[in-house]
């Protein structure tokens, strides 16, 4: 059981590591977002980069495991039916993947997005 531990304690060290990881960028319908307000439970307001504004919810899979605040950058996959109102959260990016985002030209008007 302690060989156990350590190789998830192993695991857990090089998932941090900022050289490890890659940034997972929006395919298909997934857009951008940021949140604006948290509305209670594992839903929140969302100003996508699509112009749109969403009420996403964190479904159930990660609600335990993904912590978010106002301020944060999301990726979001809209809903097939009520796309353009709602949708659900796949990814939190943290600070060194946003800046990533926008080197490369994913993210043009996030200062846009923040000024609410």
């Amino acid at each position: 059981m302690n060989e156990n531990r350590r190789k998830k304690f192993n695991y857990h060290l090089q998932e941090t590591d900022e050289a490890l990881m890659r940034v997972r960028t929006p395919k298909g319908k997934e857009v951008l977002g940021v949140v604006e307000s948290r509305l209670g439970g594992s839903r929140m307001r969302v100003r996508c980069l699509d112009g749109k504004t969403r009420i996403c919810r964190i479904p159930g899979r990660l609600k335990r495991k993904l912590w978010v605040r106002e301020g944060d950058t999301l990726l979001i996959e809209p809903w097939e039916l009520g796309g353009e109102e709602k949708g659900d959260v796949i990814f939190k990016y943290r600070p060194h993947q946003v800046d990533w985002l926008k080197n490369k030209g994913y993210i043009k008007d996030l200062t846009d997005l923040e000024e609410f």
